[in-house]
């Protein structure tokens, strides 16, 4: 148990499941009180609540659609007035669309875009400023592997993930002077709802070019991101932690 982390603010953005829920659940059992974040999915983010406090854990839900400044504003606000600070930030929500470059629209880009980048725009934003009056803070961005290296048929996808990786390593850099570090986790292909649309012989084919053979679960993102808000990552700042199995 990390025991620096007891008794810290924590947003995690799309906690209603997959990796948002396990980042929760794991910075739970580390003593951190955990705000929830969902957009619709109410009786997820219920769920991710009550599964915390099962595990001895305590949190709030926020609903909040992140794409929006204005909620989050509002959000944060509202955080900081019920709990007295946020002391660590996940961007997690994320949303993806499959389908050739040429079929997309405009309306495909904005969806994909606001969620995905400009959420963590918004998010980061508003809590920065808290986290500068204290000068101390650690943001997490939940990137992607497809971010770095690009995926066909979620260019995109891939596009907003690559806009996280530059931000995460240029607003490191920024705030390092204030006590505040920012890195990203990017996973590989982890074993969640949105890889789902594969068949089971595509699953078996993208495990044959991953080097373990296998997805990643959702808890070994969640048990990295605890290790960088931690005091035993307190000199690693503006980096990308790639978790994929040795994929790439």
């Amino acid at each position: 148990m990390y025991e620096d982390l007891k008794g810290k603010i924590a947003l995690v953005t799309g906690a209603s499941r997959g990796i948002g829920r396990s980042i929760a659940v794991e910075l739970s059992k580390h003593g951190v009180i955990v705000i929830i974040n969902y957009k619709e999915d109410k009786k997820g983010a219920e769920e991710t609540l009550n599964e915390v406090k099962e595990k001895g854990g305590s949190g709030s839900i926020f609903k909040c659609d992140i794409s929006i400044n204005s909620e989050v504003k509002n959000m944060i606000e509202d955080i900081i007035k019920g709990f007295g600070k946020i002391d660590i930030l996940v961007n997690n929500s994320g949303i993806s669309k499959i389908g050739l470059f040429m079929d997309m629209t405009e309306k495909d880009y904005d969806e994909i875009m606001n969620v995905n980048f400009k959420g963590v725009y918004n998010c980061t934003s508003y809590v920065v400023k808290d986290m500068l009056e204290r000068k101390s803070g650690s943001i997490i961005n939940i990137s992607s592997i497809w971010g770095s290296v690009g995926a066909s048929c979620e260019v995109l996808y891939s596009a907003s993930k690559g806009a996280i990786d530059s931000f995460t390593k240029a607003l490191g850099k920024e705030l390092a002077l204030s006590g505040i570090r920012v890195n990203a986790i990017s996973p590989g292909v982890i074993d969640t709802r949105m890889n789902k649309v594969f068949s089971e012989e595509e699953r078996e084919e993208l495990k044959n070019e991953i080097p373990m053979m296998r997805f990643g679960k959702t808890e070994e993102i969640a048990k990295s991101v605890v290790f960088l808000v931690s005091s035993e990552a307190s000199y690693i700042t503006s980096q990308v932690l790639t978790v994929d199995g040795g994929f790439l």
